[in-house]
């Protein structure tokens, strides 16, 4: 810890940018990211020392505002795997943290992300006006002020429509009302849903720029964005994320990215594990599989990691984990034969 915090002194935002550039790149072209629906979220966490020159930001589990480090993250709906994590943000950036990402997006892959899923606290109205005049698509909920509550009061009951949704539950077939209305600080018309029937004691206004999806859609896909939390919760669990306890947001910043990159590496595992591994969370391959102690014998060319037999050793085996047929490409340095001893078993894999 001490020199992985002394290491964080000398780094900047800046490395921080272009290394999630170079992983989002390489989770895209493994397979691990899709690269066109994001869920976008805050997450604040808790400074536990004193003296700390931090704004106040809200923290659930407290339900109250204290000092902390506000934390961005973005999420590959299709994956479900976070790409994109920032802590160097303060409250009057904040709301247009959400074109960072795009830029960072674009710039590491050539292309705007397709569509974005926020919470309605995440950016103003105006800054949806900017990403709307880039091309991009965004579904978030809005803010039930005074004005909107008396608007719903007076909807025609004959304008509800009922819409069957393809989930499990009691609450499958929610009304809606789909209409067209304007914003104050949003220069054009915008699709709004009123929906209930969801299970909620108050009703839910989604906002979208999206004219051509059907609201059963619309409807489907904004619950879904719940997922960057259960991300963000096995990153506590797992990754210690709210424990952090730097007071400087720039050495925090090394932190969350390095949970993002952690994440990636678990969900590698999970595919290369197999059947029964799907759905395994990162606390839970740590504890079966990357908690295991061993030997590790550099033999030059040779790296030999000698694991302890366990329990799960049998699932080591069996997983993709080698592949002794992957050829070099040009004339290269010598290639370095990584060796994995499970047991009594090798597994060996050849890396450029």
């Amino acid at each position: 810890m001490t020199a992985l915090s002394t290491y964080s002194y000398r780094l900047s935002h800046e490395r921080q940018r272009r290394f999630l550039g170079a992983l989002d790149r390489a989770m895209l072209a493994v397979g691990l990211a899709e690269g066109a629906d994001f869920d976008l979220d805050f997450h604040a966490v808790m400074h536990w020392g004193e003296d700390a020159a931090l704004e106040k930001h809200y923290f659930p589990r407290r339900s109250q505002r204290t000092p902390s480090v506000l934390t961005f993250f973005a999420q590959d709906a299709g994956t479900h795997n976070l790409v994109y994590a920032n802590a160097d943000l303060s409250k009057s950036t904040q709301a247009r943290e959400v074109l960072v990402f795009c830029d960072h997006w674009h710039e590491a892959t050539g292309t705007d992300p397709a569509t974005l899923v926020l919470d309605q606290r995440v950016t103003t109205q105006s800054v949806l006006a900017e990403i709307d005049e880039r091309g991009i698509g965004f579904i978030t909920l809005r803010m039930r002020s005074p004005a909107l509550l008396a608007h719903i009061e007076v909807i025609d009951e004959r304008a509800w429509k009922t819409v069957s949704l393809d989930r499990d539950g009691n609450c499958r077939k929610p009304q809606v009302v789909d209409e067209v209305v304007t914003l104050s600080s949003y220069p054009r018309p915008i699709r709004q849903l009123v929906v209930r029937g969801l299970g909620r004691d108050s009703l839910t206004v989604v906002i979208s720029n999206d004219f051509s999806s059907t609201a059963k859609q619309l409807v489907e896909r904004c619950p879904r964005r719940m997922t960057i939390e259960q991300r963000l919760a096995e990153a506590i669990r797992a990754f210690h994320l709210d424990a952090l306890a730097g007071a400087v947001p720039l050495n925090v910043d090394l932190d969350v990215v390095l949970s993002v990159l952690a994440g990636a590496v678990c969900a590698s595992l999970r595919r290369r594990l197999g059947t029964g591994y799907e759905a395994a969370t990162p606390d839970t391959l740590q504890r079966r599989f990357l908690h295991t102690g061993g030997i590790i014998i550099n033999r030059g060319e040779d790296i030999v990691v000698q694991l302890n037999r366990r329990t799960y050793s049998p699932v080591l085996r069996s997983a993709d984990i080698a592949d002794t047929n992957r050829p070099l490409v040009g004339r290269q340095a010598p290639a370095l034969r990584i060796c994995l001893k499970v047991g009594s078993i090798s597994l060996r894999e050849n890396w450029r």
